[in-house]
């Protein structure tokens, strides 16, 4: 990056989306510009250039809530000293709320990933970065239980569906998780392998990273609070996980929790996995948090095997940590807390506010807490962040 150019992070509040410069050295951050996108942000991802920055938006509830009418792709043109973005022509419809998207490597497509009902999209982009048409399929697409994220492999020849499921609960039985494999060429999916360890009970994945230079994916399991380590060889992922890892402090812990995003470090040395609580009991008439573990969880890679062993679990500062990023670097590292909330103090009750927490990354890959910046999110929430 050259010394007149910013690196940017970029934060959601509703439908508003709002750059942060950020300062490695110094750990902070300066909040800038903000622009709107037709409605809430779900979810966003650069173009390989750098040049552009997508935005997926929907006004449906989250999870299996309510269903909106709203849902688009917006393009914006990202300022190359600045980073300020501009809209880049027009949004694209979607056919319902989308929860996760990316693009392939060379940023040709666009792939959108949907929840309810669990589906994946491809959409071209053209040579002037703008979003255009749906790729057709020659057929139709097994898109599991609750998708949750897409991202195409680094070799460009795959592109994984992750699919979270359903734990049991109000009569109906537990709903397996997977993550469906397909291989890509031009825009189409084709012959799709689901792996599913268990036939996918007990196997509820969120989020996976790859590790940047070994055959390594690690997959953050949300309904188990785990952490799997699979291998990825000639196009085809291992049948199982090679290792499995607890990522609370208290794996007994009678809260709520939920896994969340997972990051492998640029340097390959350490993988990052946040928790995430934010129930709530009555206290005093009012509804407080109830407890539980609001962290990321640090584990250092065996370099031989890829095994992630744990070295850390550090607090983040505030509830429900649903996004976390890693600046180019590898020295700096950013939480986004979705809500405020209510927590006893003694007797006493204040409140949490929605936040940025930066924290210093080390040389093993531990973090070190410099700083928090309270977000008002109003009835919002901060639903993404993430650092270009």
């Amino acid at each position: 990056m050259a010394d007149n150019e910013r690196l940017a992070l970029y934060a959601s509040v509703g439908p508003e989306l709002t750059q942060y410069d950020v300062d490695v050295d110094a750990a902070t951050l300066t909040r800038r510009w903000t622009v709107r996108v037709p409605a809430n942000v779900q979810y966003a991802w650069p173009h390989a250039s750098r040049r552009f920055l997508y935005v997926a938006s929907s006004d449906s509830a989250s999870g299996m809530g309510a269903a909106g009418a709203t849902h688009h792709v917006t393009a914006f043109r990202i300022d190359t000293y600045t980073r300020a973005l501009t809209l880049h022509g027009r949004p694209i419809r979607l056919p319902t709320r989308p929860i996760h998207m990316a693009t392939d490597i060379p940023s040709d497509y666009i792939l959108v990933a949907f929840n309810n009902p669990s589906a994946v999209r491809v959409y071209r982009i053209d040579r002037y970065g703008m979003p255009g048409e749906e790729v057709t399929q020659p057929g139709p697409i097994d898109a599991g239980i609750f998708a949750h994220q897409v991202r195409a492999t680094p070799d460009h020849r795959q592109v994984i569906l992750v699919t979270r499921g359903h734990d049991a609960a109000d009569g109906k039985p537990e709903e397996p998780g997977a993550l469906k494999m397909f291989d890509f060429r031009d825009g189409v999916l084709s012959n799709e392998v689901s792996v599913a360890p268990g036939n996918g009970y007990g196997f509820g994945p969120r989020h996976l990273d790859f590790h940047p230079s070994q055959p390594w994916v690690y997959v953050a399991l949300e309904r188990q609070n785990a952490l799997d380590t699979f291998e990825l060889h000639n196009g085809a992922l291992s049948p199982g996980p090679r290792f499995r890892k607890d990522t609370l402090a208290d794996p007994g812990s009678r809260h709520r929790q939920l896994v969340g995003t997972v990051h492998v470090h640029p340097n390959g040395r350490t993988v990052y996995v946040a928790n995430r609580a934010s129930g709530t009991v009555e206290f005093g008439g009012r509804r407080i948090f109830a407890g539980g573990e609001n962290s990321l969880t640090v584990f250092s890679i065996d370099p031989a095997s890829g095994e992630p062993n744990l070295i850390q679990h550090v607090d983040t500062r505030g509830i429900h940590p649903r996004c976390f990023h890693i600046d180019p670097s590898g020295r700096l590292l950013v939480v986004a807390h979705i809500m405020g909330l209510s927590v006893r103090d003694g007797d006493a009750i204040r409140t949490v506010p929605a936040r940025l927490s930066v924290f210093r990354i080390a040389d093993d890959g531990r973090l070190d807490f410099a700083r928090a910046y309270d977000v008002d999110v109003g009835e919002q929430t901060m639903w993404w962040m993430g650092i270009v």
